[in-house]
């Protein structure tokens, strides 16, 4: 017999359909809006050195060092968006950061001097940083429950296939128009964020009957409030090394290939594979999970663990150096089927942990803290990568393999010191009180 969230689920797969069965309002608008804004995103993010080369007409040392100095700026930024989120709501700030996204398109054709491309540059990978921790303030506050983990592994599969899609259609854009291709595609981009942002007015948050109360007897917002939080740092801190793990398939794994005399051809295999069955098997893997039962604690190690096991897949290539294409092929395509499987198991548990031990009247901070720790991998995974690779080629899997492992541990120690309804995915119909 199908348990009460089980029986949900099928409700909101069909956006409400069917007799008993609610779906979370406004969930077929924020699920479009997530395929578009992957679109968006997916025309540009693959090929951003070259991209932003063609569409501001910079030398592409320039634009790298325009991009990492935007990215770090953007970090100090993080902070304030946070307390944005808290005094005006998820979905009015997602809806800011896709108009900065549109217009920052929109102007990047006529940002022809060095200060122009760095103004514009700061503001839309500032959005672009900040759009995954608000999308899951945002499912926080539209569903409750287990409602938040299926919809959050929801939102991962289609902004995945979004992704695809985008990177798919540049692809025969600049194909078949060459680098003039890429001005049309700004515009284009334009476009997306701008119907992203429209697809979110319908969203609406609810609120629980308590949340009023929660509110009233809740510390003074701030940062000390998060700093003062030692489990939430825990999971920060696991979330991190985990982070590093995240940034292998785009980072050490196309150097590696390299390394390893393998055909440059692998890498795009490998992002083909990442996608496909991030787009394809995400749902259907967060839907094992939450039947599970298992906690989301335990469920954001086991991807880590998974992590470690993909790590250690990628070790054996680099350790053999096998001569054959086809073995070397086989193990290195293999480590990132494992690797994507812990992704799609950690993430979306490992996201609704984070948010859901945040008290609600300083979630926006909490998740702008947390955020922090995919920002800062990200800013260090290619001059730490790099260095590391340059010791010997098994050096950086070993290490991705023992932070994997750290993060497992620090997820299960945190455990007994986190609420107990951010560790249980409580059904949502069990979380309100069963009312109905």
């Amino acid at each position: 017999m199908a348990t009460v969230g089980e029986v949900r689920m099928g409700g909101d797969e069909g956006a409400g359909k069917g007799p008993g069965r609610r779906g979370v309002a406004g969930e077929r608008r924020l699920t479009a809006s997530a395929v578009v804004n992957g679109i968006g995103s997916g025309m540009y993010i693959p090929f951003s050195l070259v991209f932003f080369h063609h569409v501001t007409g910079q030398s592409y040392a320039v634009v790298g060092a325009v991009l990492t100095v935007a990215g770090l700026g953007g970090m100090g930024l993080v902070p304030f968006i946070g307390t944005a989120v808290d005094r005006h709501g998820a979905r009015r700030m997602l809806m800011l950061f896709h108009a900065i996204r549109c217009t920052g398109f929109l102007a990047y054709p006529f940002a022809d001097s060095l200060g122009a491309f760095a103004g514009v540059a700061l503001l839309t990978v500032t959005a672009e940083r900040a759009y995954a921790g608000v999308q899951t303030v945002l499912v926080d506050e539209v569903a409750r429950g287990a409602d938040r983990d299926r919809l959050q592994a929801r939102l991962r599969a289609v902004g995945n296939a979004g992704l695809g899609a985008g990177t798919l259609l540049v692809s025969l854009v600049v194909g078949s128009l060459g680098p003039a291709g890429y001005s049309g595609t700004a515009l284009a981009n334009a476009a997306a964020y701008a119907v992203a942002a429209l697809l979110l007015r319908a969203v609406r948050p609810v609120r629980e009957e308590s949340g009023a109360e929660e509110a009233a007897d809740a510390p003074a917002p701030g940062y000390l409030l998060v700093v003062r939080d030692r489990p939430f740092l825990v999971l920060t801190a696991a979330n991190f090394f985990n982070a590093l793990g995240y940034t292998a398939l785009s980072v050490l794994f196309p150097l590696s290939v390299v390394s390893l005399g393998g055909a440059d051809v692998l890498t795009g295999v490998a992002f083909a594979v990442n996608t496909v069955l991030c787009a394809a098997g995400g749902t259907y893997v967060g839907h094992l999970v939450r039947r599970s039962g298992a906690r989301r604690t335990r469920a954001a190690a086991l991807g880590a663990l998974l992590f470690a096991a993909g790590f250690l897949t990628q070790l054996a290539p680099a350790a053999a150096r096998p001569e054959s294409a086809v073995v070397l092929t086989a193990a290195l395509v293999g480590g990132v089927v494992v690797v994507t499987v812990g992704e799609l198991v950690h993430s979306p548990a490992a996201d609704m942990l984070a948010v859901s031990a945040a008290p609600a009247a300083v979630r926006g901070r909490y998740m702008a803290v947390y955020q922090l720790s995919w920002s800062l991998a990200k800013a260090l995974a290619p001059a730490l990568f790099t260095t590391l690779l340059a010791l010997d080629g098994r050096v950086p899997w070993v290490f991705l393999i023992g932070t994997s492992l750290v993060a497992a541990g620090l997820l299960v120690v945190a455990e007994r010191c986190l609420p107990e309804d951010a560790v249980r995915m409580v059904p949502a119909a069990e979380r309100m009180g069963v009312a109905a």
